[in-house]
């Protein structure tokens, strides 16, 4: 699917193994470290180390229950969302747009696409988990027609690969149902 986003054309296609070093490198660098600070997704002042790595990536893209969209424009990949099965309905993570390019509207493509994905499979409902003290990420998603469920859930991470928070931390449960 090719869509314009702004002055940026970008297509939007399933991603495969061969881009796991790249989508690491994207995600990283959207929401951890200095480069995190350019964009507004970051999560560097909430959680120290890495978000991912590119096994945790090739394990998204090579498991049968899910895909990994991204978003490829002249300069590569610059945006990514992974989408995955959950009985009748599509979890939707790691919804990320590199950080010079955030507020173009790449994200909004990649939330649209993964709506569509999850009406193909013919979920009735779409769903993620947010850190809820991202209020802003949080108010993002609702204008984009998902609610706050109330259902909070722990960072219970102890896999060093996806980071140590720095501060308590929880999941806020939103969703959206699809028509």
């Amino acid at each position: 699917m090719k869509t314009d986003v702004g002055q940026t054309s970008v297509v939007i296609s399933e991603a495969s193994p061969e881009d796991a070093e790249a989508l690491e490198r994207l995600i990283n660098s959207a929401y951890r470290g200095a480069s995190a600070l350019q964009g507004w997704t970051t999560e560097a002042q909430l959680i120290d180390g890495t978000r991912t790595d590119a096994q945790l990536i090739r394990d998204i893209i090579e498991d049968t229950t899910s895909v990994m969209l991204k978003a490829v424009n002249a300069s590569g990949i610059v945006g990514c969302v992974e989408l995955r099965m959950e009985e009748d309905r599509l979890y939707l993570g790691t919804l990320t747009v590199r950080p010079d390019l955030q507020s173009r509207g790449i994200g909004k493509e990649l939330l649209r696409a993964a709506e569509a994905e999850a009406s193909r499979r013919g979920c009735r409902t779409i769903f993620m988990t947010v850190l809820s003290v991202r209020k802003e990420l949080i108010d993002w998603y609702l204008r984009h027609g998902y609610r706050d469920t109330g259902v909070r859930k722990p960072f219970a991470f102890t896999d060093p690969r996806y980071g140590k928070p720095r501060m308590p931390l929880e999941f806020a449960v939103l969703e959206k149902r699809l028509n």
